[in-house]
């Protein structure tokens, strides 16, 4: 991306154009194997947008500082401590979710979309822009989570939002909502090849959408030009 790119085309890219999870397919491993509920999903997400978003801004603040020679290994170690603490809040605040993600959370510093972020843009890039563009990243890869994380729970359980009170407190229980009464559910998309399938789903979707935002508007017919004009 060029350091000129609006600020515009920035969250365009994170939220739709370069999604990490829809277009890059990036983060794959825990994309599909926590994705069961869309709270699961949103839990994930938060903690690699706080992880983007941080080592964004201290490889930008730090970029000039760096040798080429080392700037890898020290992006990893920016990475890695904020993992570490994302880690230790999610256990001492969240932690039945942060048992239900395991090793998932610490995996967030393997995540490739975090350190291509930060080689690919937040080094070479003012901190505005590096705040931007990791924000941005970060919530178009929570919102793929999310989108997977719904469909799978819907079509597995009948429901959406359920467990929301691992994220929000006990006063979130009532936020689950029933799609369908006493479903029995489908276990397919509870199951591994479920993830795969929902997510080329969603891969297709976006590419329909895509093609169709890029169709011409059709041409007036002539003769109603004409009729307008008189």
């Amino acid at each position: 991306m060029s350091k000129q790119a609006s600020y515009g085309n920035i969250v365009r890219d994170g939220l739709w154009t370069r999604n990490a999870g829809l277009v890059q397919l990036l983060g794959l491993c825990p994309l599909l194997a926590v994705t069961g509920t869309m709270i699961n999903g949103l839990g994930l997400g938060i903690a690699t947008t706080v992880v983007l978003v941080g080592s964004n801004v201290v490889v930008s603040l730090s970029r000039r500082a760096l040798r080429p020679e080392i700037r890898i290994p020290v992006f990893v170690m920016i990475i890695a401590t904020f993992v570490t603490v994302v880690e230790l809040v999610m256990n001492a605040w969240f932690h039945e979710l942060f048992r239900i993600l395991g090793i998932f959370i610490p995996l967030i510093v393997t995540n490739c979309a975090i350190i291509a972020r930060a080689e690919a843009f937040a080094s070479r890039n003012s901190l505005p822009r590096a705040l931007t563009d990791g924000l941005s990243m970060g919530l178009g890869f929570t919102l793929c989570l999310m989108a997977l994380g719904g469909l799978r729970e819907a079509l597995s359980q009948g429901t959406l939002l359920a467990d929301a009170h691992l994220m929000f407190g006990e006063g979130a229980r009532h936020l689950t909502i029933t799609l369908v009464p006493e479903y029995k559910g489908f276990l397919l998309a509870a199951l591994p090849p479920g993830a795969f399938i929902g997510l080329g789903l969603l891969i297709a979707l976006k590419n329909v959408i895509d093609r169709r935002l890029q169709q011409p508007a059709p041409a007036p017919e002539p003769g109603r030009t004409a009729a307008a004009t008189d």
